[in-house]
């Protein structure tokens, strides 16, 4: 007798509609507040270093605009099509911002 027969069968686990579209919010919810951090500030540091005046006035005017990088990456978080077009839409420039950054030397991965 084969051990697959003496061992009941688990039923599947199946959510709702509802908890589909409520863990859906729930990401969304996640990707717009850390998400949209991590990309406002990867945003702000690349531009504090790269625009072309004074540091402190560089560094103040990175910072102004992230206040709209922000506020724009939670309107595409929510304006995207899927929760995972969203996290997509936040992760792919997040990378490529995190690289740039890493090729001027600037970001420290090191925990020491």
């Amino acid at each position: 007798m084969p051990a697959s027969a003496s061992t009941p069968k688990l039923p599947r686990l199946r959510l709702s509609a509802g908890a589909l579209y409520r863990l859906g919010v729930a990401s969304r919810g996640v990707a717009a507040i850390v998400g949209g951090y991590v990309l406002a500030a990867l945003v702000t540091m690349l531009l504090s270093l790269t625009l072309p005046m004074a540091r402190p006035e560089a560094v103040m005017a990175a910072t102004l605009l992230s206040f709209s990088i922000y506020t724009c990456a939670v309107l595409w978080v929510f304006a995207a099509g899927s929760a995972l077009r969203a996290w997509l839409g936040l992760l792919i420039p997040g990378a490529v911002l995190a690289a740039i950054l890493q090729w001027m030397d600037v970001l420290s991965w090191s925990l020491a």
